[in-house]
């Protein structure tokens, strides 16, 4: 890995960890639910992040959070910023992680093939 990606790696590892404590510990919106920071994709330049968050509960309460989320992601960004000492503190936007419900699709279709077959 270059010099280039292994900084960029290691620091979004780091405002993976900030934005979830700070999801936890600080945020009081009440719209808020159960929240797990997945992944942190940051900018080759560092400016944007894209947070992907999971979200526990019915599609309700998902939007709710999500909408909770985005507005909180101001204050989201200056803590990143002031936590880590950068210059810039990125521009945080909240995503949906869908990967585990693909995850899940593939397993039942796998299971429906299997028991189709038997």
């Amino acid at each position: 890995m270059a010099p280039l990606q292994w900084r960029v790696a290691r620091l979004a590892e780091q405002i993976r960890c900030e934005v979830a404590e700070i999801i936890t510990g600080e945020l009081q919106d009440p719209r808020i639910g159960l929240v797990t920071v997945t992944q942190v994709v940051l900018s080759p330049d560092l400016r944007h992040a894209r947070v992907l968050v999971t979200v526990l509960g019915d599609d309700q309460s998902r939007h709710s959070t999500l909408e909770g989320l985005s507005s909180a992601a101001g204050f989201v960004s200056h803590e990143v910023g002031r936590r880590l000492q950068l210059r810039r503190a990125p521009e945080v936007v909240f995503v949906p992680d869908r990967g585990a419900e693909a995850e899940l699709k593939v397993e039942a279709l796998i299971q429906n093939l299997k028991d189709s077959g038997s």
